[in-house]
């Protein structure tokens, strides 16, 4: 029987191929009482599980092939820096004396702790750490079993070979890069987990969050995995498969003719050039942009070097890390955001309790005017960094045009301090607001005066505008990049900016959306910033369109308030023929 599965999609394309499922390690943990004199022994082979698991990492972690996603290495390192955490390498120790128990279960106790904790938290990004947390133990668990390096033999996985598993860890992705499987699947994970951000490095057709996929697929039971719709088929129906095949053709011969604009300009068909960026979260993911075809980085988000560490970066910690990005783009522009912390997305070091509504809280742009000499830190780091390269800053969350004043008077601030010790910076450098809060798009002229540019962060300018948390289940049908208030939203910001004369950008998931990337041209838009991964993408529509044919369709678009109507409009857009 035929079974139809739904999940995430986060690697495009479309595999076809027989299931290879891979072992599950902490279900049915025993639970074993110990006598008291057998508590300090079993501390020990708790502790030599966590050297193994180290070495492990360590070893994986210098075997990296160098063609794998740069984001591999940081994300083994974060395990190996997680197994030294004492939540992991100590508080299981406790535990086994305070109960008495086997190391297996004492580990399995402190693991439902942390996901506990995890889950309660409203950040998505946050939230996903959990996975991080569950991957290590697992590891941990294998090695107390005696089962490690179980998890596959590379080279005698046929090519057509996808990999179901409940969930994957960084550490199993090098064996990936060994091994050419077609593609991969998994139960849990989410849009920010890094196994989404490693599939989508990997180029693979993947799809996470099915929830029951592990349960329902049988060993060597052939399976479609969709990775452009986010579906997974179980055991194809002759006419779906032959189907699917056809699909698969068409999405490689799309492939190939996307590989051949890489190093061609982003030009409409009536030569109106487009600046397409990369986003990125660590200078390691230069790499990336480089291979992208992006002539940019339109968003660095720098709270990522905040994150995931028990102490606040220092000034020349965040120097090099900012210097390092501006010279690997070698004179090309990098925008790096201020950091976008606070709420729930609450370091230790910061040591603030999470808000009851983290979103509406003391976040962004308001934490950082809220805690200045943080704040100043980070922008004479930035400003230092920006005598390596072409560096610009844009400042979060903007509110209001007091806000963005009291983040220049900061930065004002920040290049005296400066000037005062005899650090060199560039006296011209590019600054901007992110526009991503209603308020903002609707009196975002007044912010003109101030800004070289601006940013449309359109992910919380949709969830704010709609009162929608896309990462909420129940509600994230509702989440609509199309909506009526979200176009006129965005085409007000556009129009404002573009009559001031003051280049806009769009740096959310919409910019990366190719099916949006007409309705976003045909709106004004000439800078996207999008994954690196969707550069080529966008760019094919780019250079397939063009303006004056996509003007009236893209007018009634943002005049309609008919939900209906505009996304018939929307198919309308991209059915026009190549000019």
């Amino acid at each position: 029987m035929s079974i139809i599965l739904h999940g995430v999609a986060v690697g495009g394309g479309i595999a076809i191929g027989r299931a290879h499922l891979l072992a599950q390690s902490m279900t049915d943990v025993p639970h074993v009482l110990l006598a008291c004199e057998e508590v300090p022994a079993e501390q020990l082979r708790f502790d030599e599980a966590i050297r193994a698991t180290r070495k492990e990492l360590e070893m994986l972690r210098g075997s990296i092939p160098q063609n794998a996603p740069a984001e591999l290495g940081a994300f083994l390192s974060l395990h190996i820096m997680l197994l030294g955490d004492i939540t992991i390498s100590y508080e299981p120790r406790e535990l086994i004396a305070e109960q008495n128990c086997n190391a297996e279960w004492a580990l399995k106790l402190q693991c439902d702790r942390l996901v506990e904790q995890f889950d309660a938290m409203d950040d998505d990004y946050l939230r996903e750490r959990k996975h991080d947390v569950l991957q290590v133990t697992e590891r941990i668990f294998k090695n107390l079993r005696g089962h490690a390096g179980e998890l596959l033999a590379p080279d005698i996985l046929a090519d057509d070979t996808i990999l179901v598993a409940h969930d994957l860890s960084p550490a199993d992705m090098v064996y990936f890069k060994e091994s050419n499987v077609a593609a991969f699947i998994t139960d849990v994970g989410g849009s920010t987990s890094h196994t989404a951000i490693l599939g989508r490095g990997l180029d693979l057709p993947s799809v996470i969050a099915l929830h029951h996929g592990r349960e329902l697929i049988c060993e060597e039971e052939v399976i479609i995995v969709d990775g452009l719709q986010g579906v997974v088929i179980i055991n194809p129906e002759p006419v779906v498969l032959a189907e699917y095949r056809r699909r698969q053709r068409a999405w490689r011969d799309k492939k190939r003719k996307l590989s051949k604009v890489r190093k061609a300009h982003a030009t409409t068909q009536d030569g109106t050039v487009i600046e397409l960026l990369a986003n990125i979260e660590l200078p390691s993911d230069v790499n990336d942009v480089h291979g992208s075809g992006a002539v940019g980085v339109g968003l660095f988000r720098s709270e990522f070097l905040f994150l995931g560490r028990d102490t606040l970066p220092s000034e020349e910690e965040q120097y090099l890390a900012y210097r390092e990005v501006a010279e690997s783009l070698k004179g090309a522009p990098v925008t790096i955001r201020t950091m976008d912390l606070g709420a729930d997305k609450n370091p230790k070091w910061l040591g603030r309790s999470s808000a009851d509504n983290p979103a509406l809280g003391l976040t962004g742009i308001r934490l950082c005017l809220a805690e200045p000499l943080m704040f100043r830190e980070q922008l004479r780091a930035l400003l230092r960094a920006s005598a390596h390269g072409k560096i610009r800053i844009l400042f979060p969350m903007i509110n209001s045009l007091s806000e963005l004043k009291q983040a220049l008077a900061q930065l004002d601030y920040a290049r005296q301090e400066l000037r005062e010790v005899g650090f060199p910076f560039a006296e011209e450098i590019e600054v901007g607001a992110m526009i991503e809060i209603p308020s903002a798009a609707l009196v975002v002229g007044s912010f003109l005066k101030y800004v070289d540019f601006v940013s449309i962060g359109t992910n919380d300018l949709i969830q704010y505008t709609l009162a929608i948390d896309r990462n909420d289940d129940s509600v994230s049908h509702l989440y609509d990049p199309i909506h009526p208030a979200v176009l006129k939203l965005i085409g007000h910001t556009i129009k404002t900016a573009t009559r001031g004369n003051v280049p806009v950008s769009v740096c959310g998931e919409m910019a990366g959306d190719a099916r949006l990337t007409r309705l976003l041209l045909g709106m004004g838009l000439r800078r996207f910033s999008m994954h690196p991964a969707s550069v080529l993408a966008v760019k094919q529509v780019v250079r397939e369109t063009h303006l004056d044919t996509i003007a009236p369709i893209v007018s009634r678009m943002l005049r309609s308030e008919d939900p209906d109507k505009i996304a018939d409009l929307l198919q309308q857009l991209n059915a026009q023929p190549d000019v």
